[in-house]
């Protein structure tokens, strides 16, 4: 038996190498270089433009590997660079390369194959480890797609973590429960992320209802469907709310909408409506004071915000904070204001309500997801209590790639000692 398993792992290390030495590259009209795969193996051929790999050389003069930078010398760089000679070698997986500019650079087929210019392989890179791709909802859909995770397990665990930063990527709005009383809960999560985002209202805030208030929000009247902050040119990303006491009135309950489906119906029910809506600037402002610091904020942006290629960046939506000056030709102004209407009444109709007990958390997109309440009656009695603070995506998407990289790195890892145990006991019957 002990004989048959190794002739078993013999014949199987061979094919290995027979499969590595038919790796094969060549060059394209001076332009390109194929690497063929293993026949038989059904990967696809990978081609990638000549001077992108030298502007990608890994060796040391061209590549600073603690700071994972580039520094090759784009000063006397040559974007007409020819390969010369190309040499595969089967038992490193390495693709040597020999240039024009008396160059040479080698690439690990592992590396390169991650970065192929493969349509499908790119749109993976993009919508799994770049940014996860959204999911629209309607209201209705809410309680299926609103995923709930422990607290505490979030604060110590990466995985929780990661699947926490993932839902409120894709569907713009997750909820934690089991937080503990206290004020410097968001603070903790805010820095078990990465950390928070001040603003004009400092960095954590309660919302209360409180006399002599200086913001709508700080009120117990019904809050309007808005966008939090619309006159910021980069906006705060990510609201965190934690409920520490919620009023026994019928009321105080929270509203939400995912202003990104409803964009999608304007998109399609009404497009005359939806090309207003993200052709005209409208200035958002905000005037005020705090902490003895006078402020005067104004943005100019359309409610509807895209990108190149059509996708949604960002939705801006405030009654409050929408300015009197109105910046625009006159003919616009009558037919803009119809399509703002139609915006706000299916906003209105789609909006879900719920109400966040102590402990919960509600965390959402500000950049996507408009957010209100239901009024309430407030009293020493009967009181409303939440502390809110905001986080930025760009910290939000750095720690979700790196949770990544590392639970995956942790799979492999053990996928691996699996495996040799495998093998060994293999070996050993």
């Amino acid at each position: 038996m002990l004989a048959k398993g190794l002739r078993r792992t013999a014949a199987l290390l061979t094919s290995r190498a027979l499969g590595r030495r038919q790796l094969s590259a060549r060059i394209v009209d001076e332009s390109y270089v194929e690497v063929q795969p293993a026949k038989g193996s059904g990967a696809a051929a990978l081609k990638f433009p000549a001077v992108w790999l030298r502007d990608n050389c890994r060796c040391p003069s061209c590549f600073h590997s603690s700071s994972q930078s580039r520094q090759l010398d784009w000063n006397h760089f040559d974007p007409n660079v020819r390969p010369l000679a190309l040499h595969m070698d089967a038992g490193k997986q390495q693709l040597h390369v020999r240039w024009s500019d008396e160059h040479e650079s080698s690439y690990a087929l592992d590396w390169l194959q991650r970065r192929s210019f493969d349509g499908r392989s790119q749109s993976k890179y993009l919508s799994e480890f770049y940014r996860p791709r959204t999911k629209h909802w309607a209201g209705a859909e809410f309680e299926r797609i609103a995923q709930r995770f422990n607290y505490d397990q979030v604060m110590s665990e990466d995985e929780p973590l990661q699947q926490w930063l993932q839902a409120l990527a894709v569907y713009g709005v997750a909820l934690l429960n089991g937080a503990p009383p206290d004020k410097a809960v968001v603070r903790r999560l805010a820095e078990r992320v990465g950390f928070i985002r001040r603003t004009t209202y400092g960095e954590e805030f309660i919302v209360q209802a409180k006399p002599g208030a200086k913001n709508y929000a700080y009120l117990s009247l019904p809050l309007p469907l808005h966008t939090d902050l619309p006159y910021y040119e980069y906006k705060p990303s990510v609201n965190i709310l934690h409920c520490l006491v919620q009023t026994q009135s019928p009321g105080g309950s929270n509203l939400l909408v995912d202003a990104f489906h409803i964009a999608d119906r304007l998109r399609q029910e009404h497009p005359a409506d939806f090309e207003r809506l993200t052709n005209t600037l409208v200035d958002w402002n905000d005037i005020g004071s705090e902490d003895g610091q006078e402020f005067h904020n104004i943005w100019r942006a359309p409610v509807i915000c895209l990108d190149s290629a059509g996708e949604y960046t960002r939705i801006n939506h405030s009654v409050p904070q929408r300015d009197s000056h109105f910046n625009v030709p006159l003919e616009q102004v009558l037919p803009w204001y119809r399509s703002y209407a139609r915006f706000v009444q299916l906003a209105r109709d789609d909006a879900y309500s719920f109400k966040t007990q102590p402990g919960d958390v509600l965390t959402f997109n500000n950049i996507r997801l408009l957010h209100g309440r239901t009024g309430y009656d407030d009293t020493e009695q009967n009181s409303r209590y939440i502390v809110g603070a905001y986080l930025d995506w760009d910290i939000i998407y750095s720690r979700l790639r790196v949770l990544k990289k590392r639970l995956t790195s942790s799979s492999n890892t053990s996928s691996s000692s699996s495996s040799s145990s495998s093998s060994s006991s293999s070996s050993s019957s």
